[in-house]
């Protein structure tokens, strides 16, 4: 994204003249307060929230020129994971996890058996029946990093992914995430725990009041 500002009422600002370039198959943090403008970021790379001013180029499209029929194609190239799991309560986990090949329209065998395959990456096959109310937390949020990898997404995007889970599970899912960008995944994983960030050394970007404070390459720096 290049001097991209968002503002949702005049004279205040989500995010304000914020350049950033992500690598492919690069782990970056985004830290800061709440109300630093992480989720909005996000937003605005999933195609969400529309910029205010600058520009917003994601897998080689620039956001503000796609149509609306070709949101959609952007968005299956990206997984994302929200604090709140958004799970559906009357579908299994199998079936929870299959909606992102029944959007792209996988065919039914392929697409069990790929689900099947991630579920037991992640060691929730056993539950593949279960509906989500029956799990605890922490499989609750497998299930959820399950849905936003099965169809092999080009970029993930992880807001507070951690922010209900105990400290051993926080390190359990977070080693889930970072384990995506070992296999070429792109992953932004917006978080305002500093322990997080100093235990796995990625690059930390920092906000602040809707700018960029900083941008640390090993994380281990920021303050």
């Amino acid at each position: 994204m290049f001097h991209v500002s968002k503002s949702y009422s005049a004279g205040s600002f989500a995010l304000r003249d914020v350049s950033l370039e992500v690598g492919r198959g690069e782990f970056v943090f985004l830290t800061g307060p709440s109300g630093a403008g992480k989720t909005t970021l996000l937003k605005l790379l999933l195609a969400v929230e529309q910029p205010s001013e600058g520009q917003i180029v994601v897998l080689s499209r620039n956001i503000a020129r796609l149509g609306d029929a070709a949101i959609p194609d952007l968005r299956r190239r990206i997984g994302v994971v929200f604090q709140d799991f958004k799970l559906l309560p009357a579908r299994t986990v199998e079936e929870n996890v299959g909606l992102a090949l029944d959007v792209v329209g996988a065919p039914r065998r392929k697409a069990r058996a790929k689900v099947f395959a991630v579920l037991k990456q992640l060691g929730l096959q056993h539950r593949r029946y279960h509906h989500p109310l029956s799990l605890s937390g922490g499989e609750q949020q497998r299930v959820a990093i399950a849905r936003a990898l099965v169809n092999e997404p080009d970029i993930l995007l992880a807001d507070e992914p951690t922010g209900n889970l105990d400290p051993d599970l926080t390190v359990e899912i977070m080693d889930l995430i970072a384990s995506a960008a070992t296999r070429g995944t792109t992953v932004l994983v917006a978080t305002h725990e500093l322990a997080l960030v100093s235990r796995y050394g990625k690059r930390a970007v920092r906000l602040d009041a809707g700018r960029i404070a900083e941008d640390a390459p090993t994380g281990g720096g920021l303050r």
